[in-house]
């Protein structure tokens, strides 16, 4: 496609309607984006798909951890994506590998054949392959149609030079995604690196303090390095600023 697209990652409904203002193309739907994103509720997508006009992508990622999934996971898995189809996604995200750090294309074809005609993205597992470019060819095998990646780096500018070799090397036969750390002070960087201009961010820019009053003190429901008392959201202006730029990408001359 290589059209210019910002795609919202979000995993509740104040942070759909802030992408959404701020202008966003598609939503990546989540829950539990602090620990790296799991799949969202049914209620929460029927939710975003009644109020919101845009695409919705579903992410499917049974837990936190890696991508090297059980038998019962797998089955976890389709069985999520064949609802989410049904319920109207317009795509799902997902991803599966071996123990050897390669796409486990078993995995992977058996869920492609669940997702049937929706987009698949196979989403930052692909930042954990041994090899990217070859990770790169696999997808194409099995037909994917994007890959999210932040260039095997723990941020998409810190990855450009991956980025760029795995773009280059598409070629246009799908569509390479930067995400992870993407923010407006570098998107124009990595697209100048690398000829990307498909962006994927939460557009967040710090927590948003709860609205408790009362607060127990040591008193841990999760991860004791979060707080209970913060909310990460997305910025509505640090989205728009975010779309503004990426979106600009199509009237530069010579790209």
């Amino acid at each position: 496609m290589d059209m210019p697209l910002i795609e919202g990652c979000v995993d509740s409904y104040e942070s759909c309607a802030a992408a959404c203002r701020g202008g966003a193309d598609r939503l990546e739907l989540c829950a539990n984006l602090s620990i790296g994103g799991t799949t969202p509720s049914p209620a929460f997508f029927r939710q975003v798909k009644r109020d919101f006009s845009v695409p919705v992508h579903v992410l499917i990622r049974p837990r936190f951890g890696d991508f090297l999934y059980t038998r019962e996971e797998l089955a976890q898995m389709e069985e999520e994506i064949r609802m989410f189809r049904e319920l109207g996604a317009s795509g799902v995200v997902f991803g599966a590998l071996t123990p050897d750090g390669d796409l486990d294309m078993e995995a992977m074809a058996r869920l492609m054949g669940c997702a049937g005609d929706m987009h698949v993205t196979l989403h930052r597992a692909f930042d954990m392959t041994r090899d990217p470019l070859e990770a790169l060819e696999d997808a194409v095998r099995l037909d994917c149609r994007t890959i999210l990646t932040s260039g095997q780096a723990r941020s998409a500018a810190e990855g450009k030079e991956v980025l760029r070799a795995v773009f280059r090397q598409a070629a246009g036969r799908l569509d390479i995604m930067a995400g992870s750390g993407v923010k407006r002070g570098n998107i124009l960087e990595i697209h100048r690196y690398t000829g990307i201009r498909a962006f994927h961010t939460t557009g967040r820019r710090g927590p948003v303090e709860s609205g408790m009053r009362y607060r127990k003190e040591g008193v841990s429901m999760g991860l004791p390095s979060l707080s209970e008392y913060e909310l990460w959201r997305t910025d509505e202006e640090e989205f728009r600023a975010c779309g503004e730029i990426v979106h600009a990408l199509a009237r530069e001359v010579g790209n």
